[in-house]
């Protein structure tokens, strides 16, 4: 392999590769998005708590039963294998002709949805209980205290595994060229099919990954510094601001 080889299949090739690379990105976008508003209402439900009689404590029962079946189904298994069972399985069990891109991003989306059910209830439980009690004796509802209280704090807390989830379903989306999904990697390999130069075909798909997944690694690092705002807070009178240059002067020399 040289640098001309590589230079000649990318120019050669590169709408393809765009193509590929689009297509990576948005299965990886809507896929994450989705999977997230899963795992938020999973979380969420696996949290509600379980009276000690009644008919509400048979129905949760049921519910968390079925939610952990879910979960430990997709977390338990490939997605490659995943995407084989609903996308050929549905069509020869039930005779569902699945497009192939909503087919992935369907999958892509329960996967997600099954790892960030359990991030987002670690990320409930970790939250103080006294702020669930409090809650509680203002009148709020199981329902209201997650929506004011609880969810705020734990979507800051998890927003780096949310971004580690990206990343990962960026890379793990080349699983679905098994279904004929046309991304990246399913790009890289027909190019490499059609020129024979397997290494220099996939050196250039492995960077075009490298690029993706660095440039999103870079952008939520900084949305995580700007949720996060300056370190310099001080309180004054009850209230938080922030400590200016000149306020740290005028009390170095207080001290």
């Amino acid at each position: 392999m040289t640098f001309e080889d590589i230079v000649k299949i990318f120019s050669n090739n590169w709408p393809m590769f765009l193509r590929g690379a689009g297509m990576t990105l948005l299965i990886s976008i809507i896929g994450t998005i989705l999977g997230s508003i899963i795992g938020l209402l999973v979380g969420m439900v696996r949290t509600i708590p379980v009276p000690e009689r009644g008919i509400k404590k048979a129905v949760l029962k049921i519910i968390n039963a079925i939610l952990s079946i879910y979960i430990e189904v997709f977390r338990g298994t490939p997605m490659i294998v995943q995407a084989m069972v609903i996308y050929y399985g549905s069509a020869l069990a039930f005779g569902i002709d699945m497009n192939r891109i909503y087919a992935g991003i369907f999958i892509v989306s329960i996967n997600t949805g099954a790892y960030m059910s359990e991030i987002v209830r670690g990320g409930i439980v970790s939250i103080d209980k006294g702020q669930f009690e409090a809650a509680h004796a203002i009148g709020m509802s199981h329902v209201q205290t997650m929506l004011n209280v609880v969810l705020p704090q734990v979507i800051r807390n998890i927003l780096p595994a949310t971004g580690n989830e990206f990343v990962i379903n960026i890379k793990d989306t080349s699983v679905l060229s098994v279904i004929s999904v046309t991304e990246l990697f399913f790009q890289a390999k027909s190019v490499a099919g059609i020129n024979y130069k397997f290494f220099a075909t996939f050196f250039i798909a492995s960077v075009m990954y490298f690029i993706m997944t660095f440039a999103v690694t870079r952008i939520l690092r900084f949305i995580e510094r700007k949720i996060d705002g300056p370190d310099n807070y001080i309180m004054y009178a009850n209230q938080m601001q922030v400590e200016t240059p000149e306020d740290m002067l005028r009390r170095n020399q207080n001290n």
